[in-house]
């Protein structure tokens, strides 16, 4: 309901001309139609695909990455104490920031973007492993060890199961940044992909285009979240089956 509400707001505001003229700010009806239009000849469904693979290929290595760290630092408390100040100087830093350096490291090329995406979502995955991994009750990892459970055992038997929601939400967050970053970095690193679309609309003054995706990009974060938080119910459950209790 608020989402048809939105939309109407919209509709009705661009009609009236009360915020700008309807080249300006196109009704939704319009940005919708050319949505369409631009999946049906090929120009977004072509860009779409190479934003998806840039961002696919970004968030598993940055959420693999983020995923060892986490476990690394929570489960290994002198690791965590050592490595925790370093990972806390880097996490400030906008991963756009990095773009500049990475572009003398690599080049402007296809890994360029990846490499970008990676680092935005490196650091939520970790600091929400890490944090659900130390927030495990340390009575049920003493439970496992009496029961003769090996520390790898507890790890992947209790602590994981038990920190799934933190990882999933570090995970529901990372898919957000990876599109957010992936549509910044094309607008100025590669000629490809959906941010490379919203320049050349730009250029040529085309509202409707850049508003289209604009909503593709919405629609995309909320699917990626929307697999996620299913991923987490289904993963989930079945781990904590697996919890001693």
């Amino acid at each position: 309901m608020p989402i048809c509400l939105f939309v109407l707001a919209w509709e009705i505001a661009a009609r009236s001309g009360i915020l700008a003229t309807a080249k300006l700010f196109p009704p939704f009806s319009s940005v919708l139609s050319e949505t369409f239009a631009l999946l049906k000849s090929g120009v977004m469904t072509q860009s779409l695909l190479g934003t998806l693979a840039r961002v696919l290929a970004g968030l598993c290595l940055g959420a693999f990455s983020g995923i060892a760290a986490g476990i690394v630092l929570g489960w290994w408390a002198p690791v965590g104490r050592s490595l925790s100040p370093v990972i806390s100087i880097l996490y400030p830093i906008p991963a756009l920031g990095w773009l500049p350096l990475l572009m003398v490291w690599i080049g402007m090329n296809e890994l360029l973007p990846m490499a970008i995406i990676a680092i935005a979502s490196f650091f939520p995955v970790c600091y929400n492993t890490a944090t659900g991994v130390r927030n495990v009750d340390q009575g049920m990892i003493r439970a496992a060890h009496i029961l003769g459970a090996s520390d790898i055992r507890t790890l992947f038997g209790v602590v994981l199961p038990v920190a799934a929601p933190y990882i999933f939400a570090g995970l529901r967050l990372s898919s957000g940044m990876a599109w957010r970053t992936a549509i910044a970095a094309e607008m100025v690193a590669v000629p490809t992909g959906v941010g490379a679309l919203l320049m050349k609309a730009e250029s040529l003054v085309r509202v409707d285009i850049i508003m289209s995706c604009l909503v593709v990009l919405s629609v995309m974060c909320l699917l990626f979240e929307s697999a996620f938080a299913f991923m987490e119910r289904k993963v989930s459950g079945e781990w904590r089956s697996s919890v001693p209790h």
